[in-house]
């Protein structure tokens, strides 16, 4: 009997050991981590780091907690309009999630601006802003832990699906109300019933074909150039080059647009229209002659420069395309 009490005890010394003061210092210095981070959270959504807050709190283990960090350069010399941009989405996200129910010390939301920060975009080979990285609460940042800039956005409900992707962390996106849209519409719609009740007499303007050919025309180019799709994902207006301060216009994958890009290709497909309707008129009208042939000649110009400029967009955009028209 007493030899099964030995066992007994001798296997509990072994399994059964208290914390070592290795691990008693792991857990408090983890402890106080998560206590400043939470003391930072609930000043502001977004905690500003320098160099040695990225290095103690996101970088140095222990760390229990997963970080969502913007890289920006926010600075007016920069003259970074996009990170003013993305910044904005960012904080909606951040105070969406701090506000929310189901807030909790598993994910922060941090940002890194290149003045306060220099030294950690050249710890991580940065050279672009903003960026948007993704420090898991064990092991190193993978691949898929940059956010994809160009192909999604900086929405904040994409950011918030990308979120959702790295960590399980589910954030509905609540931004703050903005009266703009109903003022305009509602603005609008007095200036539309003033003019009919002003004309009210006279309202042959509504039935007159040219009006709504010309409504539904720019309806058409809006739609086709992508103003849909810059509403949804939210991208920016251009990108600069850091590095070499080239400003790109045309997002050089099929994937992706900037929204200067929109503006672009809705110039062009308008110029291309125009060219039609001149060369329909110069075939129809009963002007004379003479008009009717610069009328050709300046459509027929419309279309062949304007078209050509569009499909060398095209080409940039879909690499291998084999045909060319002129300039393209």
């Amino acid at each position: 009997m007493f030899g099964k009490v030995f066992i007994s005890l001798f296997f509990i010394s072994v399994f059964h050991h208290e914390p070592t003061d290795a691990q008693k210092k792991k857990e408090t210095l983890l402890s106080e981590k998560v206590t400043q981070m939470m003391e930072w959270a609930s000043k502001r959504s977004v905690v500003r780091m320098n160099g040695d807050k990225f290095r103690r709190f996101v970088k140095a283990p222990p760390r229990n907690y997963s970080v969502v960090i913007m890289f920006t350069a926010l600075q007016p010399q920069r003259q970074c309009g996009v990170c003013r941009q993305a910044d904005e989405e960012f904080q909606v996200l951040a105070n969406s999630w701090r506000y929310s129910s189901a807030f909790t010390n598993k994910v922060f939301f941090a940002s890194v601006d290149f003045d306060e920060g220099s030294d950690v975009f050249q710890m991580l080979n940065m050279n672009s802003a903003p960026t948007f990285l993704h420090f898991p609460s064990k092991g190193k940042p993978r691949r898929s832990d940059t956010y994809e800039l160009q192909v999604r956005g900086f929405a904040a409900e994409q950011l918030a699906r990308w979120v959702a992707d790295r960590t399980d962390v589910q954030i509905r996106v609540i931004r703050p109300p903005n009266y703009a849209g109903p003022l305009l519409l509602g603005f609008l719609l007095a200036v539309i019933g003033g003019l009919a009740y002003l004309r009210r007499h006279n309202l042959e303007f509504l039935f007159n074909k040219n009006v709504w050919a010309f409504s539904a025309l720019c309806f058409v180019l809006i739609m086709t150039s992508g103003q849909m799709w810059n509403h949804i994902r939210g991208p920016p207006y251009a990108h600069k080059n850091p590095s070499t301060g080239q400003v790109s216009y045309i997002h050089g994958s099929s994937q992706a647009q900037f929204v200067a890009e929109t503006h672009i290709v809705l110039l062009f497909n308008a110029a291309i229209t125009m060219g039609i309707v001149l060369l329909c008129e110069a075939a129809t009208s009963d002007v004379d002659i003479g008009k009717r042939k610069i009328m050709c000649v300046a459509g027929i110009g419309l279309v062949m420069l304007f078209f050509s400029w569009l499909l060398s967009i095209f080409r940039a955009k879909y690499h291998g395309y084999p045909y060319s028209f002129l300039m393209s």
